[in-house]
This record gives structure tokens, sequence and C-alpha cells, in this order.
């Protein structure tokens, strides 16, 4: 294999509020945020393989989606974990684990909940990291950030707005790498400390290579994420945005 992606889904979200469980499996048009995230890599020529970290107990139905919808480059799905490093990491470990790989492999790793990709992302990020060995998706960022350091309550400091970037998913990496650094970071006991591998990635010392995002790659966190999902969905424009028919 020379592609493969970690896909992690080990969240229940408590900050949508869905009374039907974890965000990852609410349906619009009676198919899974998840599949929809797993149909682009499944339909991508250049994708050679899956690994999929889930919630343990929806491991089952997680298994049942994949059949369902004919995702069969799954090669991998295990338990996630308290965090979504830790749920990374499970991931990156059964992809090490599998005697199909040597670690040389690009793995883009990406949120279960980031349904709204496309394939020139896909392929920017495999290009990036077979240039620069790590390819971070990333978009300029349109509002004005300021940083707190009481939770909220004043104003600490205005950033350079023109300086400053969203950082979203595929974060892809050299598979060795990126498992090696993960384990560094459970071995420092600062498992789960870090937002994302790019942060953690930073926090060690490595160069990250941006590429271009968009700005419809939300992560699909509170109701309106999903509310606007829904309507690419239902309105058609979801093919408009990643160049991909609902199937």
């Amino acid at each position: 294999m020379k592609n493969i992606v970690v896909v992690f889904a080990g969240g229940v979200g408590s900050r949508m509020g869905s009374p039907n469980g974890p965000k990852q499996f609410m349906e619009v048009r009676d198919k899974a945020i998840i599949v929809y995230t797993l149909e682009h890599f499944q339909n991508h020529k250049d994708i050679d393989g899956i690994y999929i970290s889930c919630i343990e107990g929806h491991i089952p139905h997680m298994k049942g989606l994949m059949s369902a919808h004919g995702i069969d480059k799954v090669r991998a799905v295990v338990p996630g974990g308290e965090t979504a490093q830790e749920s990374i990491y499970n991931g990156l470990q059964a992809a090490m684990d599998d005697p199909e790989t040597t670690g040389d492999e690009t793995v883009l790793i990406h949120d279960g909940v980031r349904p709204i990709i496309n394939n020139k992302l896909i392929e920017d990020n495999i290009e990036s990291v077979e240039k620069y060995g790590n390819a971070i998706s990333s978009i300029p960022a349109f509002e004005t950030v300021a940083q707190s350091v009481d939770e909220g309550k004043t104003v600490d400091k205005v950033t350079a707005r023109d300086l400053m970037y969203v950082l979203q998913a595929p974060q892809s990496f050299r598979l060795k790498d990126i498992h090696a650094t993960n384990h560094q970071a459970l071995e420092d006991g600062l498992m789960g400390k870090f937002i994302d591998q790019a942060h953690m990635m930073n926090y060690y010392g490595n160069t990250l290579h941006m590429i271009d995002g968009f700005r419809g790659n939300v992560k699909i966190t509170v109701p309106l994420d999903f509310t606007y999902f829904n309507f690419l969905v239902e309105s058609g424009e979801f093919k408009n945005v990643t160049g991909e028919t609902i199937q």
C-alpha cells in the first residue's frame, strides 16, 4: 500500500446534543455522516486502505454501515480512546500492525465528522507529503482572532488576522513518523494534551507545510453545522462543493 487513511470517530458528540447517539452516526438522507466521509476515500483511486477508530460499543454498527454501503477498503476498525489524539494513535497503531504496511506509507488523518472534502484536497495532501513529509490543510482566518487569558472575560491580545490560519483536515504525514511522534507523546505523559496532530508535531519541532483547504470543510460539531451539511445534501449543493454525487 502507498496511501492510507486513519479516520477517527471516537467522540460522543456532547456539543451536538443529539438524542440519537454520537454525531458521526446521525443521518442525512438515510446515510450516516461517517459514511459520507468514508466514501471520499473509498472512491478515490489513490487511497489503498482505511483504518477506523470508533467508540468501542458502536463497532458492530460501524461494520454494519460499511457492509451496507460497500465500504470495502477498511482494513481494521479499532476502539477509540478517551481523547481524539488517543483515537488517532489507536488507528495509527492498527496501520503499523498491518502486515501489508511498511511505515513508509502516506497517511491522511481525518475526522469522521468532516464529510465535506473533495478529490483535490486528498491529492494535494498526498503530493505535499511526497515533497515535504507532511501536509496541513488550512485556510486563511476570515475573522479577527483574540487571545484571552481569563477564560473569555477580557481580551489580552488581538492577533494580526493576515498572519492567522484555520487548520482543518486531512492532516497528513509519513506513517512511521507520525506514529513515532504520538508514541513519544505517550511516553512523555502528553497523550491527549494536543489540539490536533499539527499542534503535536509543532511541539516536537517539526516544520509543517500548509496546503489550501476550503471554507466548506467544516467539522460537524454543533447543530448549526449539521443544518449546513443537511442543506448541502438536500439541495444538491454537495456536488458543487465536493465534485461528487450523492449515492
